[in-house]
C-alpha cells in the first residue's frame, strides 16, 4: 500500500499564493504519475496538474500560467505552487499518485485532502 500526506493548504485573499506538498509512502517500486486534482462543492472531482516521472506535465486549461506542478523524485514528493488564486480555485485539493508497488502492478492513490480557500 502506498499512503499521500498533504500539507499546505489554507486562507489566502484573491491575487495571494499558496504551496502545496504531498509525500508518497509505503510500498513503492516507481510512481510514474503524481499530481493534484481538486472538488469544489457541488461539483465533480477534476485534474488540477500532473507531473510524469519522465517530467511531462499536464495542466487545466484554468491553471495555467498560474500553477506550477513539480516533483522531487527521491522524496517522492510532489508540490503545487500555486500563484494568482482565485475565489474560483477555492476547493479541496488532492494529491494523486499512479504507482507500481512491485514490477508489475500498479495502483491509483489519493490522499485525505487539503482545503484552499480564496476570498475576494
Amino acid at each position: 500500500q502506498v499512503q499521500l500526506a498533504e500539507s499546505g493548504g489554507g486562507l489566502v485573499q484573491a491575487g495571494g499564493s499558496l504551496r502545496l506538498s504531498c509525500t508518497a509512502s509505503g510500498s513503492i517500486f516507481m510512481i510514474v504519475d503524481m499530481g493534484w486534482y481538486r472538488q469544489a462543492p457541488g461539483k465533480q472531482r477534476e485534474l488540477v496538474a500532473t507531473r510524469t516521472s519522465g517530467h511531462s506535465t499536464n495542466y487545466a486549461d484554468s491553471v495555467k500560467g498560474r500553477f506550477t506542478v513539480s516533483r522531487d523524485n527521491a522524496k517522492n514528493a510532489v508540490y503545487l505552487q500555486m500563484n494568482s488564486l482565485e475565489p474560483e480555485d477555492t476547493a479541496i485539493y488532492y494529491c494523486y499518485a499512479r504507482a507500481y508497488y512491485d514490477t508489475t502492478h500498479w495502483d491509483d492513490y489519493w490522499g485525505q485532502g487539503t482545503q484552499v480557500t480564496v476570498s475576494s
